[in-house]
């Protein structure tokens, strides 16, 4: 029978270390060719618009499904869990799994690409995505400290004591955007700014950046200079990217890069491509949001819950 699991579900079942692992084999797979996403569909009438994400996970995974969710619905979001055999077997509340995928898809880009021994982190956002974004790069560096800048002074304090308790990490506000990159190993965006808050200037040699807020035509979170300045570009998926992306799209749009640039960072996980080759090169991983990383975590969670005996069964 089919399983419905709750946010308080997902909460429960899935761990950041269970999401890394869970991501990172989506990521193999879509790099060898044993996955297939595609790209996020926003379907408008009035003001309603719904979303529609779908993707096939193959090698040793063997599920499909997709995630659905839209204004008119309030934003809720549900991904539905099959098995590539047909069978249907879980409607899951996406919120909570999908603040899970997103920070552990730059936990993973983190670990291919940033320095080993990367200490430092400079976080733009204090919200609902940014806690995960700064846990799951933490579990895969030595992180000793990170600083936070968003436009709101009381929640960039708060996101700075709550994280600083949580991960047992230093964690500082900083009132001025270019001190959240100065000095830092790791840099991540993760806002819904309509204009840059990272500019290129403000990058050190050898900063590895994850740029995860800015999955539409409408926002864009680096100015040209900060993509053009790294030596390794990679995106979730590139023909997404050339949807939704308006870090790559202005700066291919101005010269500074071109298409042939980006990789896919399923190809540097599976080792079809290379990835940093020296220690002060600049890299982006520029983090859209893929349905392989909502069924990947799904199935995670789905066979965490058959294991503990969580869930709901639905009568079909």
């Amino acid at each position: 029978m089919t399983l419905f699991l709750r946010e308080a579900d997902v909460q429960q079942l899935l761990t950041m270390e269970e999401a890394l692992v869970a991501i990172e084999e989506s990521f193999r797979l879509q790099g060898l060719g044993q996955a297939v996403n595609r790209p996020r569909q926003r379907l408008r009438t009035g003001d309603s618009v719904l979303m529609i994400m779908p993707a096939v996970i193959g090698g040793g995974v063997k599920v499909a499904g997709w995630k659905s969710y839209g204004s008119a619905a309030g934003g809720h979001m549900r991904v539905f869990l099959f098995s590539t055999d047909g069978e249907f077997q879980a409607i899951i509340e996406g919120n909570r799994l999908g603040q899970m995928r997103t920070g552990a898809a730059s936990g993973v880009a983190t670990k291919y690409l940033a320095r080993a021994g990367a200490a430092t982190v400079g976080i733009y956002g204090s919200g609902f995505q940014a806690r995960t974004q700064l846990e799951a790069v933490c579990a895969v560096r030595p992180v000793r400290s990170a600083k936070v800048y968003s436009r709101s002074p009381e929640k960039r304090s708060a996101f700075a004591s709550a994280m600083s308790q949580r991960l047992g990490v230093e964690v500082s506000p900083v009132e001025r955007p270019e001190e959240a990159a100065r000095g830092c190993d790791i840099v991540i965006t993760i806002t819904n700014a309509a204009e840059p808050v990272l500019q290129g200037q403000w990058l050190e040699p050898g900063t590895h950046v994850n740029a995860a807020g800015g999955n539409s035509l409408l926002r864009a979170e680096l100015d040209p200079e900060a993509v053009g300045r790294a030596a390794v570009i990679t995106a979730d998926a590139v023909d997404q990217a050339r949807l939704e992306c308006a870090d790559l799209l202005r700066a291919v749009e101005r010269g500074v890069i071109n298409w042939e640039q980006v990789e896919e960072l399923g190809k540097v996980v599976c080792g079809h491509r290379r990835g940093r080759t020296a220690e002060d090169q600049i890299t982006l991983f520029e983090s859209h949001g893929l349905a392989l990383w909502d069924v990947a975590a799904a199935a995670a969670v789905y066979r965490r819950a058959r294991e503990s005996g969580v869930g709901v069964e639905l009568p079909f």
